[in-house]
């Protein structure tokens, strides 16, 4: 299959080099065009409208930032008018479930297939091939897509169209409530005395464990909170949380407060640190540096 992939940005970039070392034909497009040079030096093909990249192309995959993006390079992009009929558009963007079922409908119209199959594991899994990928849309969609997944990470069908999207909800709001509450367990432990680094390795293999702990525990020990999933990304995708949820009359407390809190440490200027880096706003607010 001759594959598109528009997106080349903090996950699309590893993703897109996953593919290339797999043997996979890549055209890749991004808004700022340097970010495909360096793919090009290893076989892709770049292109400079969102709309050349997907001509021709059996299998588009999608990487951007929000459904608006998604949106906008479908209709005024001119991707939907450019696929062919028969091919399949995966969007592993983190968008509304309201929106993947939207944009598949337009896409069924023109008969291309559709998944929304958003992925987890950051950067660090993009790189390694080991995300985990939610697909929504149907089995025979999601069987052809399986052999370009599986250069990526793991796979799962979890159901109809726009549930790979509420998979994805499901796991920031994990992801992003247990990084608040690493970063306040461990504050706690340093305002009172103990060596946070120690805490840390003491909790490891009980049931306060977790990859949240290993990883973005790490990085609050050591305060390295440079970007690899950005605090904006976290905020927006518990938003989406919030309006999905909204619209189906569930009640979300606990995501609405860590929606707040992201939201006031993006405001006090912490817009480009990793989303590990909540640990910033509440340890401001308790006086740790």
């Amino acid at each position: 299959m001759n594959i598109a992939l528009l997106g080349t940005g903090l996950m699309g970039q590893p993703m897109a080099r996953r593919l290339l070392a797999a043997g996979w034909p890549l055209t890749v497009w991004n808004r700022s065009p340097d970010k495909t040079r360096s793919l090009v030096e290893v076989g892709a093909r770049a292109v400079d409208r969102a709309a050349d990249a997907v001509a021709g192309a059996d299998l588009v995959i999608t990487m951007l930032a929000d459904g608006r993006v998604v949106r906008a390079q479908l209709q005024d992009g001119g991707v939907l008018a450019a696929m062919k009929p028969g091919a399949l558009f995966v969007d592993m963007s983190s968008i509304q479930p309201a929106e993947a079922r939207e944009h598949a409908a337009w896409l069924a119209a023109r008969g291309i297939g559709a998944l929304d199959a958003p992925v987890s594991g950051g950067t660090l899994g993009a790189e390694a091939g080991t995300l985990a990928i939610m697909a929504g849309g149907s089995s025979a969609d999601f069987e052809r897509a399986l052999p370009v997944f599986a250069a990526l990470g793991r796979a799962t069908h979890v159901g109809p169209t726009g549930t790979g999207q509420l998979a994805k909800l499901a796991n920031q709001m994990i992801v992003g409530i247990t990084i608040g509450a690493v970063a306040e367990a461990l504050i706690l432990a340093e305002r009172g005395g103990a060596d946070p680094a120690r805490v840390r390795q003491a909790l490891q293999g009980g049931f306060a464990d977790s990859r949240i702990l290993e990883v973005h525990g790490q990085r609050m020990v050591q305060r390295d909170f440079a970007k690899r999933a950005a605090m904006t990304v976290q905020l927006k995708d518990l938003r989406n949380a919030l309006a999905t949820a909204a619209g189906d009359g569930t009640e979300l407390p606990i995501t609405t407060l860590f929606a707040q809190l992201y939201a006031e440490a993006i405001d006090h200027g912490h817009a480009e640190a990793d989303h590990a880096g909540l640990w910033l706003e509440l340890a401001g607010r308790n006086g740790l540096r």
